[in-house]
């Protein structure tokens, strides 16, 4: 649950996360999880991949897969980094660590790679550290969110996670140790950072240019992967034209992130 709040928002919070440290692959990366988020919405849900690893992992052995690997947490110090005198913990660094781990355990089931915890570790803080720098930039630049536009974000959460009303929504949280204020302060929070990132980027208006090579791209991997027939352009022209803005946010997004490490105090510890 506590992750989720950092992935709304077509990705503006979850691009940084993934991908400021990692340059194009990164990248390619982020697109896939907000892709999944929109396509899965609840299945992307950190607490539902927690409950359900276990019975993935032995049903998926069974069959000659690899073995389901753990986290490595060791050494991890009592404080990770430091941002502009902000510290990044050790319990923050593990829940974070953990909850992405345990997706991307799930994902190399499938696809049988090894993972490369250090590397992973790396991007990871690097994503936690530009998340900070977001919030303290919101901060500066005195940003802030509306009724409304904190209640499209719960709005989003409801529909996400197949929740009936927001009471559901918030009593959830509540199981999983997050009070209500709590969650509408980070709500808020998250909400300032998709209008920062928003103002970055300025208006939008994808190109017919831009949305035929969207569509080329799209259409030659599908006929690679012969997932059966290719909607028409006109179709699937309104997904396409989120796609697009959701690049261009995600590349703003990565952008405004590089430039406020480069005038940040940062330390790593680890």
């Amino acid at each position: 649950m506590k992750k989720l709040l950092f992935s709304l928002s077509l990705g503006t919070s979850l691009a940084v996360l993934a991908a400021c440290g990692g340059g194009d692959e990164s990248a390619e990366n982020t697109n896939e999880e907000t892709e999944t988020q929109e396509e899965a919405a609840s299945g992307n849900n950190e607490e539902a991949a927690s409950e359900n690893s276990d019975k993935s992992a032995e049903a998926e052995q069974g069959e000659g897969h690899p073995e389901m690997p753990e986290p490595d947490l060791e050494g991890i110090p009592d404080v990770v980094a430091e941002v502009n005198g902000e510290e990044i913990t050790k319990e923050d660094f593990e829940q974070t660590y953990t909850n992405q781990f345990q997706s991307a355990a799930m994902q190399q089931q499938m696809t049988g790679e090894e993972l490369d915890q250090e590397q992973m570790k790396k991007d990871i803080l690097d994503g936690m550290i530009s998340q900070r720098l977001f919030i303290q930039e919101v901060d500066n630049r005195d940003m802030s969110a509306s009724e409304e536009e904190v209640d499209e974000i719960v709005g989003q959460l409801v529909e996400q996670n197949g929740f009936e009303s927001e009471d559901e929504l918030f009593a959830a949280f509540e199981e999983q140790g997050m009070a209500k204020e709590e969650v509408m302060s980070q709500i808020k929070t998250e909400s300032k950072i998709k209008k920062m990132i928003e103002e970055e980027t300025g208006e939008i208006d994808p190109t017919e240019e831009e949305l035929q090579a969207m569509y080329d791209q799209m259409t030659a991997q599908q006929e690679e992967a012969a997932e059966g027939e290719v909607p028409s352009f006109e179709e699937i022209k309104p997904q396409l034209e989120d796609q697009v803005k959701m690049e261009k946010e995600t590349m703003a997004a990565q952008n405004l992130a590089s430039e406020l490490r480069e005038d940040a105090d940062v330390t790593v510890h680890l």
